[in-house]
Parts: structure tokens; C-alpha cells; sequence
């Protein structure tokens, strides 16, 4: 019994490092924040007035329960990579997305699609709440 103890515990700590590890980086910036309706939705962020030259992305769940269903990111050249979050895409508040790697190159960012949908029962939950978070690129 006190093995299988120590090995939910280890386990937990682990799960638990590993998420937190992801939001310590200082070098991630909020670009904007959107709130999720209760339905399957798009959300179209132009970046065109803020910094465009992003090497990586991620969304953090600050409110409700959301999942990413895809996510598309239109660059200057004027091609678009479409990614598919890793898992099942569900934040619950507090959790961040895996980071989406932005193509290498003198590529900006000038466009983010992102379809989600908020999880769960409108009377019982709050409604789903992300921060669109970018990483420059360091050059």
C-alpha cells in the first residue's frame, strides 16, 4: 500500500512540475485575451499593430473549461500553418496549451485563427476564458 503511495505521489509531482514548468519562462508575453460563448466558434486576432515576429504560440486557460480544436497562423509570405493541439486540447483554468512552433525564416506573423469551444453546462460554469501568448524570436 505505501508503495502505490509513493507512486501516485511521484507521479502527481511530476504531472505537476511539468505544467507549471511551461508558464516560467519569462520570455512569453500575452498578445491578447478572448472569451469563449458556449458554442463552437472562430476567433480572428490581426497583428498588425503588435510585435509580429513570434517563434512560438500558446493559449492559457484563465477562466472555465475550453478545447482547442485548431489553430491557424498566417504569415507575411503569405502561407499558413494549421496545427492541431497535442492531446485532447482541454484547458481548465490555470493550464497552457504545448507550445506551436512558428516556421524558421523572415516570416512575421500577421494573422491567428483559433476554433474553440467552451466545455460544460452555462448555468453551472463560468464562461471559457484564453490568453493568446507569443514568444519573439531570438535571433
Amino acid at each position: 500500500m505505501k508503495k502505490l503511495w509513493f507512486i501516485t505521489l511521484f507521479l502527481v509531482a511530476c504531472i505537476t512540475h511539468d505544467v507549471s514548468a511551461q508558464d516560467k519562462d519569462e520570455n512569453w508575453f500575452v498578445i491578447t485575451s478572448k472569451t469563449a460563448s458556449y458554442k463552437a466558434e472562430t476567433d480572428k486576432i490581426d497583428l498588425w499593430s503588435k510585435s509580429q515576429n513570434l517563434d512560438k504560440i500558446k493559449f492559457r486557460c484563465t477562466q472555465g473549461t475550453l478545447k482547442i480544436k485548431k489553430v491557424r497562423v498566417f504569415l507575411s509570405d503569405g502561407t499558413s500553418k494549421e496545427f492541431k493541439p497535442k492531446g485532447t486540447g482541454v484547458l481548465t483554468k490555470g493550464m497552457s496549451s504545448y507550445p506551436f512552433s512558428i516556421p524558421k525564416g523572415d516570416v512575421k506573423v500577421k494573422k491567428i485563427e483559433i476554433d474553440y469551444d467552451s466545455v460544460g453546462n452555462m448555468v453551472v460554469t463560468k464562461r471559457g476564458k484564453v490568453d493568446v501568448m507569443g514568444k519573439k524570436r531570438t535571433k
